[in-house]
Protein backbone atom coordinates (compact mmCIF):
# COMPACT_ATOMS: atom_id res chain seq x y z
CA UNK A 1 0.00 0.00 0.00
CA UNK A 2 1.47 3.32 -1.10
CA UNK A 3 0.62 6.84 0.02
CA UNK A 4 0.60 8.77 -3.26
CA UNK A 5 -0.72 12.15 -2.25
CA UNK A 6 -1.32 14.44 0.69
CA UNK A 7 -3.53 17.50 0.85
CA UNK A 8 -2.41 19.23 4.00
CA UNK A 9 -5.64 21.08 4.77
CA UNK A 10 -9.31 20.81 3.87
CA UNK A 11 -12.31 22.52 5.42
CA UNK A 12 -14.78 20.75 3.13
CA UNK A 13 -14.04 17.04 2.91
CA UNK A 14 -14.68 16.10 6.54
CA UNK A 15 -17.92 17.78 7.61
CA UNK A 16 -17.41 19.85 10.73
CA UNK A 17 -13.67 19.22 11.09
CA UNK A 18 -10.35 20.66 9.94
CA UNK A 19 -8.65 17.77 8.18
CA UNK A 20 -5.92 16.55 5.88
CA UNK A 21 -6.49 14.18 2.96
CA UNK A 22 -4.26 11.20 2.23
CA UNK A 23 -4.52 9.49 -1.17
CA UNK A 24 -3.88 5.77 -1.65
CA UNK A 25 -3.27 4.26 -5.08
CA UNK A 26 -5.13 1.49 -6.89
CA UNK A 27 -8.80 0.75 -7.44
CA UNK A 28 -10.96 -2.21 -8.41
CA UNK A 29 -13.27 0.03 -10.50
CA UNK A 30 -12.65 1.73 -13.81
CA UNK A 31 -15.34 4.40 -13.65
CA UNK A 32 -15.00 6.27 -16.95
CA UNK A 33 -15.75 9.61 -15.25
CA UNK A 34 -13.16 9.12 -12.46
CA UNK A 35 -11.17 12.29 -11.81
CA UNK A 36 -8.19 10.52 -10.22
CA UNK A 37 -7.15 8.39 -13.19
CA UNK A 38 -3.43 8.42 -12.39
CA UNK A 39 -4.12 6.94 -8.94
CA UNK A 40 -6.26 4.23 -10.56
CA UNK A 41 -4.34 3.40 -13.73
CA UNK A 42 -0.71 4.21 -12.97
CA UNK A 43 -0.08 4.25 -9.22
CA UNK A 44 3.42 2.81 -9.67
CA UNK A 45 4.43 5.85 -11.71
CA UNK A 46 3.56 8.36 -8.99
CA UNK A 47 5.95 9.56 -6.27
CA UNK A 48 5.40 7.88 -2.93
CA UNK A 49 5.17 9.54 0.47
CA UNK A 50 6.64 7.31 3.16
CA UNK A 51 4.52 6.27 6.11
CA UNK A 52 7.04 7.88 8.47
CA UNK A 53 6.93 11.17 6.57
CA UNK A 54 3.13 11.16 6.68
CA UNK A 55 3.04 10.45 10.41
CA UNK A 56 5.63 13.14 11.11
CA UNK A 57 3.39 15.59 9.26
CA UNK A 58 0.42 14.61 11.44
CA UNK A 59 2.42 15.10 14.63
CA UNK A 60 3.61 18.51 13.43
CA UNK A 61 0.01 19.57 12.83
CA UNK A 62 -1.14 18.52 16.29
CA UNK A 63 -3.50 21.14 17.65
CA UNK A 64 -4.45 22.30 14.14
CA UNK A 65 -5.82 19.23 12.43
CA UNK A 66 -8.83 17.40 13.85
CA UNK A 67 -9.08 14.56 11.38
CA UNK A 68 -7.74 12.72 8.34
CA UNK A 69 -9.69 11.75 5.23
CA UNK A 70 -8.38 8.51 3.73
CA UNK A 71 -9.28 8.28 0.06
CA UNK A 72 -8.03 6.94 -3.26
CA UNK A 73 -8.35 5.11 -5.51
CA UNK A 74 -10.11 2.65 -3.25
CA UNK A 75 -8.54 2.34 0.22
CA UNK A 76 -10.33 -0.90 1.13
CA UNK A 77 -8.50 -2.98 -1.48
CA UNK A 78 -5.39 -2.77 0.72
CA UNK A 79 -4.96 -5.36 3.50
CA UNK A 80 -2.60 -2.92 5.25
CA UNK A 81 -5.33 -0.28 5.65
CA UNK A 82 -6.22 -1.14 9.28
CA UNK A 83 -2.60 -0.58 10.32
CA UNK A 84 -2.53 2.85 8.73
CA UNK A 85 -5.80 3.85 10.39
CA UNK A 86 -4.53 2.60 13.74
CA UNK A 87 -1.45 4.81 13.38
CA UNK A 88 -3.61 7.82 12.51
CA UNK A 89 -5.77 7.07 15.54
CA UNK A 90 -2.68 7.03 17.77
CA UNK A 91 -2.03 10.68 16.85
CA UNK A 92 -5.40 11.57 18.40
CA UNK A 93 -7.06 12.43 15.09
CA UNK A 94 -10.44 11.36 13.81
CA UNK A 95 -10.66 9.16 10.70
CA UNK A 96 -12.94 9.60 7.70
CA UNK A 97 -12.91 6.88 5.03
CA UNK A 98 -13.99 7.31 1.41
CA UNK A 99 -14.99 4.00 -0.17
CA UNK A 100 -16.88 2.46 -3.06
CA UNK A 101 -18.33 -0.17 -0.73
CA UNK A 102 -17.02 -3.23 -2.58
CA UNK A 103 -15.17 -4.73 0.39
CA UNK A 104 -17.79 -5.15 3.12
CA UNK A 105 -15.54 -7.57 5.00
CA UNK A 106 -12.90 -4.88 5.39
CA UNK A 107 -15.53 -2.28 6.26
CA UNK A 108 -17.03 -4.57 8.90
CA UNK A 109 -13.60 -5.19 10.46
CA UNK A 110 -12.76 -1.48 10.58
CA UNK A 111 -16.10 -0.72 12.22
CA UNK A 112 -15.71 -3.55 14.72
CA UNK A 113 -12.25 -2.34 15.71
CA UNK A 114 -13.45 1.24 16.19
CA UNK A 115 -11.10 2.67 13.55
CA UNK A 116 -13.65 4.86 11.78
CA UNK A 117 -15.48 8.01 12.79
CA UNK A 118 -17.10 8.86 9.45
CA UNK A 119 -17.59 7.01 6.17
CA UNK A 120 -18.48 8.48 2.79
CA UNK A 121 -19.64 5.73 0.42
CA UNK A 122 -20.09 6.40 -3.27
CA UNK A 123 -23.29 5.11 -4.83
CA UNK A 124 -22.25 5.00 -8.45
CA UNK A 125 -25.59 4.41 -10.18
CA UNK A 126 -28.90 2.63 -9.94
CA UNK A 127 -28.49 -1.11 -9.37
CA UNK A 128 -29.80 -2.02 -12.83
CA UNK A 129 -26.66 -0.64 -14.47
CA UNK A 130 -24.20 -0.38 -11.63
CA UNK A 131 -21.48 -2.51 -13.24
CA UNK A 132 -21.47 -0.58 -16.51
CA UNK A 133 -21.12 2.80 -14.82
CA UNK A 134 -18.27 1.40 -12.71
CA UNK A 135 -16.44 0.13 -15.78
CA UNK A 136 -16.49 -3.54 -14.79
CA UNK A 137 -17.98 -6.59 -16.52
CA UNK A 138 -21.72 -7.14 -16.47
CA UNK A 139 -21.09 -10.74 -15.40
CA UNK A 140 -19.82 -9.36 -12.08
CA UNK A 141 -23.04 -7.41 -11.42
CA UNK A 142 -24.82 -9.88 -9.09
CA UNK A 143 -21.81 -10.31 -6.80
CA UNK A 144 -21.02 -6.59 -6.98
CA UNK A 145 -24.53 -5.58 -5.95
CA UNK A 146 -24.48 -8.09 -3.11
CA UNK A 147 -21.36 -6.37 -1.75
CA UNK A 148 -22.79 -2.88 -2.23
CA UNK A 149 -26.00 -3.82 -0.44
CA UNK A 150 -24.08 -5.36 2.43
CA UNK A 151 -21.95 -2.23 2.85
CA UNK A 152 -25.07 -0.06 2.84
CA UNK A 153 -26.58 -2.20 5.60
CA UNK A 154 -23.35 -2.15 7.60
CA UNK A 155 -23.29 1.64 7.61
CA UNK A 156 -26.96 1.92 8.49
CA UNK A 157 -26.36 -0.33 11.49
CA UNK A 158 -22.95 1.06 12.45
CA UNK A 159 -23.86 3.84 14.87
CA UNK A 160 -21.18 6.12 13.38
CA UNK A 161 -21.67 9.15 11.11
CA UNK A 162 -21.82 8.36 7.41
CA UNK A 163 -23.05 9.61 4.08
CA UNK A 164 -23.89 8.25 0.67
CA UNK A 165 -23.12 10.33 -2.39
CA UNK A 166 -23.46 10.20 -6.16
CA UNK A 167 -21.68 12.12 -8.88
CA UNK A 168 -24.25 12.79 -11.61
CA UNK A 169 -22.82 12.54 -15.12
CA UNK A 170 -24.76 13.48 -18.25
CA UNK A 171 -24.17 10.60 -20.61
CA UNK A 172 -24.27 7.97 -17.84
CA UNK A 173 -27.17 8.77 -15.50
CA UNK A 174 -30.87 9.46 -15.89
CA UNK A 175 -33.85 9.81 -13.58
CA UNK A 176 -34.28 6.03 -13.27
CA UNK A 177 -30.87 5.82 -11.57
CA UNK A 178 -31.99 8.18 -8.84
CA UNK A 179 -35.27 6.38 -8.34
CA UNK A 180 -33.36 3.12 -7.83
CA UNK A 181 -30.75 4.80 -5.63
CA UNK A 182 -33.45 6.20 -3.35
CA UNK A 183 -34.75 2.68 -2.77
CA UNK A 184 -31.24 1.34 -2.11
CA UNK A 185 -30.38 3.94 0.55
CA UNK A 186 -33.83 4.60 2.03
CA UNK A 187 -33.52 5.37 5.74
CA UNK A 188 -30.04 6.88 5.57
CA UNK A 189 -29.41 10.23 7.31
CA UNK A 190 -27.23 11.88 4.67
CA UNK A 191 -27.20 11.71 0.87
CA UNK A 192 -25.43 14.18 -1.39
CA UNK A 193 -25.90 14.61 -5.11
CA UNK A 194 -22.96 16.33 -6.78
CA UNK A 195 -22.34 17.32 -10.39
CA UNK A 196 -19.67 16.00 -12.72
CA UNK A 197 -16.78 18.35 -13.39
CA UNK A 198 -14.49 17.78 -16.32
CA UNK A 199 -10.72 17.87 -15.82
CA UNK A 200 -7.58 16.51 -17.52
CA UNK A 201 -7.50 13.57 -15.07
CA UNK A 202 -10.84 12.08 -16.21
CA UNK A 203 -10.20 8.41 -16.87
CA UNK A 204 -11.92 8.07 -20.25
CA UNK A 205 -10.06 10.12 -22.80
CA UNK A 206 -12.03 11.96 -25.49
CA UNK A 207 -15.24 11.42 -23.54
CA UNK A 208 -18.53 13.18 -24.21
CA UNK A 209 -19.57 13.49 -20.55
CA UNK A 210 -20.87 16.82 -19.26
CA UNK A 211 -22.46 18.28 -16.13
CA UNK A 212 -26.21 18.45 -15.68
CA UNK A 213 -27.93 21.81 -15.39
CA UNK A 214 -29.00 22.92 -11.93
CA UNK A 215 -32.62 22.39 -12.98
CA UNK A 216 -31.87 18.78 -13.97
CA UNK A 217 -30.02 18.13 -10.72
CA UNK A 218 -32.90 19.51 -8.69
CA UNK A 219 -35.26 17.20 -10.57
CA UNK A 220 -33.09 14.20 -9.69
CA UNK A 221 -32.95 15.42 -6.10
CA UNK A 222 -36.73 15.62 -5.92
CA UNK A 223 -36.90 11.97 -6.97
CA UNK A 224 -34.49 10.89 -4.22
CA UNK A 225 -36.25 13.03 -1.61
CA UNK A 226 -39.42 10.97 -1.94
CA UNK A 227 -37.63 8.28 0.09
CA UNK A 228 -34.67 10.24 1.52
CA UNK A 229 -36.24 13.60 2.49
CA UNK A 230 -32.99 15.09 3.83
CA UNK A 231 -31.04 14.47 0.58
CA UNK A 232 -29.40 17.60 -0.78
CA UNK A 233 -27.16 18.99 -3.50
CA UNK A 234 -23.47 19.52 -2.88
CA UNK A 235 -21.16 21.96 -4.61
CA UNK A 236 -23.68 24.36 -6.16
Amino acid sequence: MKILGLQKLTLLDYPGYIAAIVFLGGCNFRCPFCQNSSLVLAPDQLPEISRDEFLRFLHKRAGILEGVCVTGGEPCIHPELPGLLEEIRQTGLRVKLDTNGTNPDMLAALLKDGLLDYVAMDIKAGPSRYAGVCGVSESSAPRLLEKINRSVRLLKDSGISYEFRTTAVKGLHDENDFSEISTLIEGCPNYYLQNFRDCPEVLLENHSFSPFSEEELRHFLSIVQKKVPQACLRGL
